[in-house]
């Protein structure tokens, strides 16, 4: 059964999309838990992120590190927080969440609303960046 994010990847569901490439994919959370939560994603279904062929698995972290590092430059923060957790989606996704401060990795906080403007214009930026 497809799983959100492979929708996602199909253009069945739209997404904030700030970058792409033939193996990968990163958009802004929909539920962040900061301004700038952004998911780095396989394009190939796989539920479990160390199942995934080492070359593959080094690509998507490159990939995300080339993300982290414009999305610092654009969200004011200290570091840029990564995070694979893997319970939510059972599609391998890397987390990177701009932070001033260890709690701000923590899914228990409330969840902070950004008006879809705002949204969008973080997209523009990001997308812009990193074509």
């Amino acid at each position: 059964m497809p799983t959100i994010f492979s929708k996602i990847i199909a253009g069945e569901i739209p997404c904030y999309k700030v970058a792409e490439d033939d193996r990968c994919l990163a958009f802004l959370d929909i539920r962040p838990v900061v301004f700038g939560h952004t998911l780095v994603i396989p394009k190939v279904e796989i539920n479990y992120i160390f199942d995934m062929e080492d070359e593959y698995l080094a690509h998507l972290h490159v990939f995300a590190k080339r993300v982290a590092h414009v999305l610092g430059e654009e969200v004011p923060c200290l570091r840029i927080g990564v995070m694979v957790a893997g319970l939510e989606v059972p599609h391998a996704h890397i987390h990177l969440i701009p932070m001033q401060a260890i709690a701000d990795l923590s899914f228990t906080n409330p969840r902070p609303e950004f008006s879809q403007e705002a949204m969008q214009e973080l997209t523009a930026r990001l997308n812009s960046r990193l074509k």
